[in-house]
């Protein structure tokens, strides 16, 4: 089998989390700077197969969209374009980011390492990913 990429896309961060090969865990990837994503995908890609793609989609509570919507369809287009063959598929991430700052507290992460904003981007992946498997 083949990897399940997840991307909890930002302006200026983004972070990815994977499963493994079998498709049962979810783990951190890495934070990368957003203008470096793609370069970085095509570099995984060619690495790892993966075989399906996750991104973190932003939408408000009555499901209208946020200020990042754009940012992330855009992106969303350029994959498309960048990776014909690799399906991408929107995932819900409302509060992703609140519950992965309070996972780093209940891990018992120090302050300092949950003020490293790329630990909050690659734990908020690594939960959306972990919930799409949970649900399969």
């Amino acid at each position: 089998m083949a990897r399940i990429l997840c991307i909890d896309y930002g302006g200026k961060r983004t972070g990815l989390a994977v499963t493994d090969e079998l498709q049962i865990i979810a783990t951190p990837l890495t934070t990368v700077e957003t203008k470096h994503l793609m370069q970085y995908l095509e570099q995984y890609c060619k690495a790892e197969k993966v075989e399906k793609v996750l991104i973190g989609y932003p939408l408000n509570w009555d499901d209208t969209a946020t200020h990042a919507t754009p940012m992330v369809n855009g992106f969303i287009k350029a994959f498309e374009k960048k990776f014909p063959t690799t399906p991408i598929e929107k995932v819900d991430e409302r509060f992703s980011s609140k519950l992965a700052q309070r996972s780093m507290v209940e891990m018992g992460m120090k302050k300092k390492q949950r003020q490293v904003k790329g630990n909050v981007d690659q734990i908020a992946a690594t939960l959306l990913l972990q919930e799409y498997l949970a649900n399969q």
